[in-house]
């Protein structure tokens, strides 16, 4: 048998393989081998030993998949990291008593599922961040979000990498029949390609919504992109401003609604009314409904509210939505008094953003959208809850702060995977980048370039059909880890009836010799 060394080595290469299948590499066609490298490190091995394999992929593809969070500080990236690998290590435990099972490779991609539902709901709501269907943009994979949505897809995806190392350890004996299980997985994971939803009629009559989405620009960067807050606000009012004198030259058709990004007012419009003026001013001279993004104050002077709000012509402000899911420890502060007298970096969130309770269901000049707010694109519930029954999904975001790193392109990965799982228009506005207007069938129909003040227009169709991915999402999952949590158990039962049976041989061997 290969040594523990080894085995931890590699798996440590299957985390890297993993990590590469993501933006920025986006090498995905890595995926599949990925899990099979993971898979096969850990086979055979005591759950023990196996959850340090689970652990060794874990720690790698985390560190190499969020280099991004150094612009925290590199105590917030290693240790989100070591956490999110603690649950590879359950998961290679669970794949190691998971294999003692007939059909195994069925189990264990179910395995990879209830890792993924696991580490993203606990702890502080958890981090989905590295789903493996969040690595299938641009694959003929990614059209299984409308049909079985993410988690489905990383079920699919790790069907095919568990097939490969199923393969590998039969390919001695039974070449024929390994080749034929790798090629029955793969065609699985891609019919859906061969039968793509949201593909709109050439000929239909469908509803179409003109929209403008603003990109204004951030001054700033790293830790401190809003500095210089009311520049901002400033460039976002500019940019509108801009946009409603080519309207009224008839250089642009008037939009039926606006997108501001998340923080485009960092300043409280309902505190300050100059902020609130210019916002105004701004609405007024488009004529339409602006969705602004703003930072408001809560009943205590230590909150805060995340908001997208609906800023009418004449009016004002009317509808709110406030975000979901804020980020522990960067959006608010778990344990506050506790940790405070020992981590001083706190101190750069002196207020903890509250937690809204609403889906982000708004209506703009007779058209509902769904509104969610940066990292929440990649929350299964929170995008559900605002696509059902609306006409476009739209993601306020604000990733200023990591410029020049992967995660603004992973998120835009996610958000891109949303349109083609919820089968909607997905209109993605963003301080500096990357703003976009996605269509449902994940195409991206235009795009802003990063770090520039851009105003996107586009006529996007509403859905065209029912999202089965909606649907069924939830479903699947809840199966799926229900048969990981089965096929743990039962492998556990047979680990201990094995290990029962050899201690029982030993000692008969032990009395004959006596």
């Amino acid at each position: 048998m290969t040594s523990l060394p080894v085995r931890l080595g590699g798996a440590a290469l299957a985390g890297l393989l993993a990590a590469l299948s993501f933006e920025p590499y986006g090498w995905a066609y890595l995926l599949p081998f990925a899990v099979a490298g993971g898979t096969l490190s850990v086979i055979g091995l005591r759950p023990g030993r196996g959850f340090l394999g689970g652990l060794s992929f874990g720690v790698v593809f985390m560190l190499v998949l969020l280099p991004w969070l150094r612009v925290i500080g590199p105590d917030a990236w290693v240790a989100l990291s070591l956490l999110e690998a603690l649950f590879y290590g359950l998961g290679g435990l669970a794949t190691t008593v998971a294999t003692r099972l007939p059909f195994w490779p069925l189990w264990v991609a179910a395995v990879w599922v209830g890792v993924e539902a696991l580490r993203g709901s606990v702890p502080f709501g958890g981090f989905p961040w590295g789903r493996l269907a969040f690595a299938t943009i641009d694959t003929p994979v990614a059209d299984s979000m409308a049909y079985v949505g993410a988690s489905g897809t990383t079920f699919l995806v790790a069907l095919v990498g568990t097939c490969v190392a199923w393969a590998v350890l039969r390919a001695g004996r039974d070449p024929a029949r390994a080749g034929a299980a790798v090629v029955a997985a793969c065609s699985v994971a891609i019919v859906p390609a061969a039968w793509p939803l949201h593909q709109p009629d050439p000929a239909g009559d469908y509803p179409r919504t003109n929209v403008a989405a603003v990109q204004g620009d951030v001054p700033g960067e790293g830790m401190n992109p809003f500095s210089e807050r009311r520049a901002v606000l400033d460039n976002h009012v500019a940019a509108t401003l801009d946009l409603a004198k080519r309207v009224d030259a008839g250089q642009e058709g008037r939009p039926d609604l606006v997108i501001w990004p998340e923080n485009s007012t960092d300043i409280d419009p309902f505190t300050d009314p100059s902020v609130y003026a210019d916002i105004q001013s701004a609405v007024d001279a488009v004529g339409v409904p602006v969705l602004v993004g703003a930072m408001v104050g809560g009943e205590e002077p230590e909150d805060v509210f995340n908001q997208g709000i609906v800023w009418e012509p004449g009016s004002g402000p009317g509808q709110t939505y406030s975000k979901r899911h804020p980020v522990p420890f960067g959006e608010y502060i778990p344990f506050r008094d506790q940790l405070a007298p020992y981590v001083s970096r706190l101190d750069q969130i002196p207020r903890d953003m509250v937690a809204g309770t609403e889906p982000g269901v708004l209506t703009m000049n007779g058209i509902t959208i769904g509104d969610v707010i940066c990292f929440e694109v990649a929350y299964d519930e929170v995008v559900r809850d605002a696509a059902d029954g609306t006409s476009m999904l739209v993601v306020q975001t604000n990733n200023a702060t990591y410029m020049g790193t992967g995660q603004v392109e992973q998120q835009f990965a996610i958000s891109r995977l949303r349109a083609i799982e919820t089968g909607l228009p997905v209109v993605v506005a963003a301080t500096n980048g990357v703003s976009a207007i996605v269509a449902p069938d994940g195409r991206v129909s235009a795009q802003a370039d990063v770090r520039t003040r851009a105003v996107l227009t586009a006529s996007v169709i509403g859905p065209v059909d029912d999202s089965w991915g909606l649907r069924l999402g939830p479903w699947i999952q809840l199966v799926l880890v229900a048969v990981s949590l089965v096929a743990t158990a039962g492998g556990s039962v047979v680990t201990f009836r094995r290990r029962s049976r050899d201690g029982q041989r030993v000692e008969r061997s032990r009395t004959e010799v006596s």
